[in-house]
């Protein structure tokens, strides 16, 4: 609920401070007093898009706070609790404009943005004119009211659900089918790959291990003759042969030379067993170094094939053995991807099914709550002289989304057998005042803490039909808040409270100022406006008719 406003250096206002009350407040003055300079400063402070010059001339900038009551429950604390800002039993909202244009905002004296402001304002202030587009008048609106009315929020929540999983179904098949088409246009290529690679068989560490043999069997042509030679001097008819001679001509006659032959006995001893050793590494080595001509040609092909099909696909030869793994999964994957297909196919069919289900039933709630609502509408109507009207919600079958697929759409007919047709569209100003209050007086029998302001919406109708405008703007404001901006004196009377915004000029300046009225002054200003300018003594005279009912 608006418990008050404090406005400074905004337009024609230098400096305005008003305290609102439950039920209906009430707002009169002359045409261009301000009445309207009053809701553009509370639209600015609630960071509603309005005018872009605000500040007062001459002033180096303007401010607006207002403050309001949360009771416990309302929707603005989750508001708050989600941004991070602080929660209270108050809410104090305050919004400067410097005269270059740059806006600041802060609630409960920390600093937010314009969309948390506006998030809280459609929480707190429900604006409504003859002209307003922020609400009832707007048909893309017109489900979501339709939607409160009926109280469909869990049925709307299961909608969107299933249609977040029809989604998430619907991307996954299509990736399953895009994979697999892309699989589908290399099949042939991954088939031959895979084979060729198969028929290969490369190991890892093979293409080393091939180069390293052919380069030993390339090398061992040239050096085996020479090992070959070494070979022979080496054997018995070289210097084995030698050093046998040796060993026997000095073992035959050592004892004869008193101990002298011993120590070159032992060294030529030791120096046999060395050149058995060497003799046995050349024989060894003559052994690795004979091969078959065609293995050195068997291969290189095999070494050469590793190295081109390494090449073909771009990967190391020792990655070949993962890179056919690579593939063979592949197509693996092609061939079992139908079996995939399927059941992706199945969850989706089933998930478009409980989409279907959930959308039947919310349209189905819509449709009755439609005609509840239709009800209701006609009935306010009668009293506000209205009763050959025709309202109907119309509910037509639009493209399927996440809240459903009805489009709902609000039309009138003014006169029975006139063509029905939009709110804002059929009606005269004065019907469209009506039609929209006994719509409004319809869709807020549940809400609470919301505070609705009407701005003139009594434009265009007067005598009885401005009275039942007001009666029922009282019944509306019963248990809550309305603040009506009216020329209407019926309206006006029927207020619980009531401020006359009017202008004064001082030094030149003209500023626009508000002044509560108590029971004397409302006699004077609703005669004012029964009147004219000279208010007369049977002005007065009707004007306490009207405010004693």
């Amino acid at each position: 609920m608006l418990r008050g406003l404090d406005i400074s250096d905004m337009l024609i206002i230098d400096r305005l401070e008003l305290a609102f009350q439950p039920g209906l407040n009430v707002l009169t003055g002359e045409t261009g007093a301000g009445k309207s300079i009053l809701l553009d400063s509370l639209g600015f402070v609630l960071g509603w898009r309005g005018r872009a010059e605000l500040v007062r001339q001459g002033a180096a900038q303007g401010e607006v706070t207002a403050w309001f009551d949360l009771a416990e429950g309302h929707a603005a604390r989750a508001v708050l609790e989600e941004a991070g800002l602080p929660v209270s039993d108050e809410l104090i909202l305050r919004r400067v404009n410097t005269a270059d244009g740059r806006k600041t905002a802060w609630v409960n004296d920390r600093r937010c943005s314009g969309e948390v402001l506006r998030a809280l304002s459609d929480t707190l202030i429900e604006l409504h004119g003859q002209h307003d587009d922020r609400g009832l008048l707007n048909p893309r609106g017109h489900r979501a009211i339709l939607d409160d009315f009926a109280g469909v929020g869990p049925a709307r929540e299961r909608t969107r659900s299933a249609w977040r999983d029809m989604g998430q179904a619907q991307k996954a098949l299509a990736a399953a089918e895009a994979a697999m088409a892309a699989i589908r246009d290399e099949e042939e290529f991954l088939r031959h790959a895979v084979a060729e690679l198969d028929q290969l068989s490369p190991e890892p560490g093979e293409e080393a291990a091939l180069d390293t043999k052919r380069r030993m069997m390339q090398g061992a042509e040239r050096i085996r003759d020479d090992v070959q030679r070494a070979h022979q001097l080496l054997g018995h008819d070289g210097a084995e042969g030698a050093l046998s001679d040796a060993l026997r001509w000095l073992d035959g006659v050592a004892d004869k030379a008193e101990g002298q032959l011993d120590a070159p006995l032992a060294a030529l001893a030791r120096a046999m067993v060395e050149l058995d050793e060497a003799a046995d590494g050349v024989v060894s080595a003559l052994d690795t170094l004979t091969f078959n001509p065609s293995e050195l040609e068997e291969t290189e092909e095999r070494l050469f094939a590793i190295r081109a099909l390494a090449r073909k696909h771009d990967v190391a030869p020792d990655e070949l053995a993962g890179f056919a793994d690579t593939l063979r999964a592949k197509l693996e994957a092609l061939d079992a991807g139908d079996a995939d297909l399927g059941r992706l196919r199945s969850a989706l069919s089933q998930a478009e099914a409980t989409y279907d289900t959930a959308a039947d039933k919310l349209s189905a709630a819509r449709r009755k709550a439609a005609k509840a609502l239709d009800t209701a509408v006609m009935a306010e109507l009668a009293p506000l002289k209205m009763e050959r009207a025709v309202f109907a919600t119309q509910i037509e079958a639009g493209e399927a989304g996440p809240e459903g697929r009805d489009t709902v759409a609000f039309s009138v007919a003014t006169n029975p057998g006139a063509p029905a047709g939009a709110l804002n569209k059929i009606a005269s100003g004065g019907e469209l005042s009506r039609f929209l209050l006994a719509l409004k007086v319809c869709l807020t029998r549940e809400q609470s803490g919301l505070t609705m302001i009407f701005d003139e919406i009594d434009r265009g109708v007067g005598g009885a039909t401005a009275d039942a405008v007001g009666r029922r703007l009282a019944a509306l404001a019963d248990g809550g808040q309305v603040l009506v901006v009216t020329h209407s004196p019926q309206v006006a009377a029927l207020g619980a409270h009531h401020w006359r915004v009017e202008k004064q000029v001082r030094k030149g300046m003209t500023t626009s100022n508000v002044i509560p009225l108590g029971a004397p002054d409302r006699i004077d200003e609703i005669a004012r406006m029964l009147a004219g300018d000279t208010i007369t003594d049977e002005a007065r005279g009707a004007a306490r008719a009207l405010l004693s009912g």
